[in-house]
């Protein structure tokens, strides 16, 4: 493949064709937005965030409430009730442990109740400005078949693609892979006959030649 087909060049490519700016950075927001986010539309996520932090704006706050408080304001993100336990528990640990304000370090954020690297990768490059790849179903799979990896699981592809792309690019990636992975790339049936780095693509490629 030519030089333009690099993992570098793709990326920018695709950040380029997707950009998505966070609007929001407070970290609090972020980190429960991003909770409320798994498994459902941004949509639905925008519109669950929007409904609790009308009424809850800090740590404090939320942890002094009982899950079932939080099931009318979350109901549009689904899963509500998992989710509202999840918050619940999550405000109490950044209020009680870390005085309220969310942790900086991916370590601190790991030992928050239920958060795993994508959401931790997620908070430190949106609100903090770090370098950090977070890898969710969209960049799991996209990475793969473009074939940039060949990984089964998302720290397999958090590490390969730290290895592979400059750290600069690693936090913008994230959010435009999402944008491309829902409009594009899609995991049934992806357009290709409307994706502009199908050249550079390991899954067109072998489309192409059977």
């Amino acid at each position: 493949m030519p030089s333009s087909c690099s993992p570098e060049a793709v990326a920018k490519r695709i950040i380029e064709l997707f950009p998505r700016i966070h609007a929001d950075t407070d970290p609090f927001r972020v980190l429960i937005s991003t909770v409320l986010s798994q498994r459902t539309r941004d949509e639905n996520t925008e519109q669950a965030s929007k409904r609790l932090f009308s009424k809850y704006r800090t740590p404090e706050q939320i942890a002094r409430r009982k899950p079932a408080e939080l099931f009318d304001l979350l109901k549009p993100s689904g899963m509500y009730k998992q989710k509202a336990s999840r918050i619940v528990e999550i405000s109490r640990a950044v209020f009680e442990n870390h005085n309220g304000l969310v942790p900086s370090s991916i370590e601190e954020l790991l030992k928050l109740p239920g958060v795993g690297r994508k959401t931790a990768n997620i908070v430190l490059h949106v609100c903090f400005g770090m370098e950090t790849m977070a890898v969710d179903t969209h960049v799991q799979r996209i990475s793969n078949r473009i074939g940039w990896v060949n990984t089964k699981k998302p720290e397999e592809t958090e590490l390969r693609l730290i290895e592979i792309l400059p750290s600069h690019l690693l936090g913008p990636l994230n959010g435009s892979m999402v944008e491309f992975g829902r409009t594009i790339c899609k995991p049934i049936k992806p357009t290709c006959s409307t994706c502009e780095i199908t050249k550079c693509c390991r899954y067109f490629q072998l489309l192409v030649a059977r």
